[in-house]
């Protein structure tokens, strides 16, 4: 097999430094020379050219799809178009190729979930705002987050047949339902209280109008009277 290409040291992919400060802004490391993801059949071209998806690009690009679990940004390391990389695994000879590139994304999609924990866990950078400024931040928890996690990794424990009154999980929906349906409830009351100041509204008009007919009725008599 041959040697790899040296890996540049691991940067932010955000563009403003503040928002680099999660793990999910890096890619992640990616395996060495010596990793058994690397180690596999590639597709062999039986007359490559200068433009062939080579074996040393097919492990360049399964490194970088176990590093960051993004096949565009894996097909873009090496200079090849999705339709390209799509045509070459499935090629018959290309199963070894094909084996290793799910083998990846099983990488990245742990490197995802590590991640998704990490800000169920530690929460989420949230402004403070008042007034239309910033006066500060504070790490914003991500209870559904948590929840979908726990659900996933602890089916047996947190799966939804074992959500019943008392658990913290149905506790926690429960609360936040009633929230709903109290904010729910306070929008219903403002709308029927402002539709009963509308009509309110309207039949005073409809007297006033009323009265003012009549005001106009008594003074044509009056002058007609005069006259």
């Amino acid at each position: 097999m041959t040697d790899q290409p040296s890996i540049p040291p691991a940067r932010s992919t955000r563009a403003i430094p503040r928002h680099g400060t999660s793990a999910v802004a890096f890619p992640g490391e990616e395996p060495g020379a010596d990793d058994p993801l690397l180690d596999f059949a590639p597709y062999l071209h039986a007359r490559p050219r200068s433009n062939s998806i080579t074996p040393e690009r097919q492990r360049r690009f399964v490194a970088t799809l176990a590093a960051t679990g993004i096949v565009t940004q894996a097909a873009r390391s090496i200079g090849k178009s999705m339709e390209a990389l799509y045509k070459l695994r499935a090629r018959p000879g290309a199963e070894g190729f094909r084996e290793a590139w799910d083998a990846a994304l099983d990488r990245g999609m742990q490197r995802l979930e590590d991640c998704a924990l990490e800000r169920a866990l530690q929460g989420t950078s949230t402004p403070i705002v008042s007034g239309g400024e910033i006066l500060g931040w504070w790490d914003k928890p991500d209870n559904a987050l948590l929840r979908f996690l726990l659900q996933h990794r602890l089916p047996q424990k947190y799966g939804v047949q074992a959500l019943k009154p008392g658990h913290p999980i149905y506790e926690s929906i429960r609360e936040e339902v009633l929230a709903e349906r109290a904010a729910q409830e306070d929008r219903d009351e403002d709308a029927i209280l402002a539709s009963i100041d509308a009509k309110l509204e309207a039949m005073r008009r409809r007297d006033m109008a009323a009265k003012r007919l009549l005001d106009g009725d008594d003074g044509v008599d009056d002058d007609e009277g005069a006259a």
